[in-house]
């Protein structure tokens, strides 16, 4: 067995919703993977195959990230005896720096006020001037992003719900996530919702608004049935609502999901939402917004 055999069939969890008998709700805890998310799906699709293909030989893998994939890359990098570099903005978490450190791999930090677009851009740069150095999967424009989970997380949840899920809720960064579990689960006549941070300046690491941003040529617009947004005020009290109330340490991002997939339940007179846990809290935990008594809300989940 090798580290890339532990990725997937991550568990499928209940959230009790009380509002209506005819709604449930459930969340992919995806922090179940190896290195700690989502990200590393992808990032072993794409690593394998490249891999498979002699793409990395004598080469050092370069690519951009907001920190999750980086982390994937880096575990299996350590794992292959393959050297990764990653361009990262400088203000990724403390917690996601460290783990690509602990790894082995190379940061090159980036521009925080650009985002992982300014990586992108840094990646580029680094590739024309040193074209025999490097491989670039390019995870933004990477099939193999998308395709594993129309392999993997899109099979797993029809299965795991028994095929009862009626509607998929989930963010948009790369847009692997979306695109794939989406392109699997409308095959079976489920209803795919789109969500965004409600601003350019958002606090939601590793999400895009397409609005304004680079958007991934994996990207396909004509998927979602629905697009929602959602402010960085609502993921900072969902996430703390969620330890409080729930017992799951979300990240913001996942508590930015968990808020979208609540209200596409009080949206629908029944049905099953299941939405995706990118990761847990405990690569965030020394964000300011844990200690700040503004972000606490009533039991939204009463």
């Amino acid at each position: 067995m090798v580290v890339s055999d532990l990725v997937g069939n991550t568990p499928l969890y209940e959230i009790k919703y009380f509002k209506s008998k005819s709604v449930r709700l459930f969340a992919k805890l995806e922090w179940y993977n190896p290195s700690g998310s989502v990200k590393d799906r992808a990032a072993t699709r794409i690593f394998v195959q490249a891999l498979k293909a002699g793409k990395l030989s004598n080469k050092v893998l370069l690519d951009a990230t907001s920190g999750n994939t980086g982390i994937a890359y880096a575990m299996l990098g350590a794992s292959y005896c393959v050297p990764i570099e990653l361009a990262l903005p400088e203000n990724a978490t403390a917690e996601r720096k460290l783990m690509i450190r602990q790894f082995g791999a190379k940061i090159h930090y980036t521009s925080p006020l650009e985002g992982t677009d300014g990586a992108q851009r840094f990646v580029q740069e680094q590739l024309k001037a040193y074209p025999d150095m490097y491989y670039c999967p390019d995870q933004y424009n990477n099939e193999d992003n998308w395709k594993a989970h129309y392999y993997g997380t899109g099979p797993e949840i029809y299965r795991q719900s028994n095929g009862e899920i009626t509607h998929f809720v989930c963010g948009v960064g790369t847009s692997g996530t979306f695109v794939g579990t989406s392109r699997f689960l409308q095959d079976h006549g489920v209803t795919c919702v789109q969500v965004q941070p409600d601003t350019p300046m958002h606090g939601l690491e590793g999400w895009k608004h397409l609005d304004t941003a680079i958007v991934p040529g994996i990207y396909d617009p004509n998927l979602a049935h629905e697009h929602m947004v959602v402010s960085t005020d609502h993921a900072f009290s969902y996430a703390k609502s969620a330890a409080t109330h729930l017992g799951l340490m979300l990240s913001p991002s996942s508590a930015a999901n968990l808020y979208a997939a609540l209200q596409v339940c009080e949206s629908i007179e029944s049905g099953t939402v299941v939405t995706v846990f990118p990761d847990n809290a405990f690569k965030y935990l020394k964000e300011p917004f844990w200690s700040d008594d503004d972000y606490n809300i009533d039991n939204p989940f009463a």
